[in-house]
């Protein structure tokens, strides 16, 4: 099978965790894309992600929620070279990049309104454009 995918010194997806699945590519290859299984299925069970904190484990369900199978695991596909190899090492690294990108903390929005001159423009803006429709309109006998 795979090895683990270490993504810091403290979350790792174990090799447990990870279903490879090699099929058919689309795409260019020739005679090549009808004999050799290049595409690369890689399935997570996102429960078994070690070392991630509830928020995390949150975020991340939140950032895969659309690429989940009916089992409840993350689905990676890779089809981007000729190679299985080279692919399977591509779908690897999707799955680093979507965990690392749930690690991080979103920053809090801070509420902030319009200034004085911005309200202005939009009220100015607004106007002349309805200027402009009234000019446009057919005059009432």
């Amino acid at each position: 099978m795979s090895r683990a995918i270490v993504v810091n010194s403290t979350v790792r997806v174990p090799e447990g965790a990870l279903h490879v699945r090699a099929v058919r590519a689309s795409g260019p290859g020739g005679q090549n894309v009808n004999k050799v299984a290049t595409k690369v299925d890689l399935r997570v069970d996102l429960g078994a992600v070690e070392g991630l904190s509830e928020a995390a484990r949150a975020r991340l369900a939140a950032l895969c929620h659309h690429r989940l199978d009916a089992d409840g695991r993350l689905m990676v596909s890779s089809q981007a070279t000729r190679n299985q190899a080279r692919n399977l090492e591509d779908a690897r690294d999707r799955v680093r990049a979507l965990v690392a990108a749930a690690l991080r903390e979103p920053r809090p929005r801070k509420a902030s309104r319009p200034s004085a001159g911005a309200r202005e423009r939009r009220l100015d803006t607004k106007k002349r454009r309805g200027a402009l429709k009234r000019e446009r309109a057919r005059e009432q006998d």
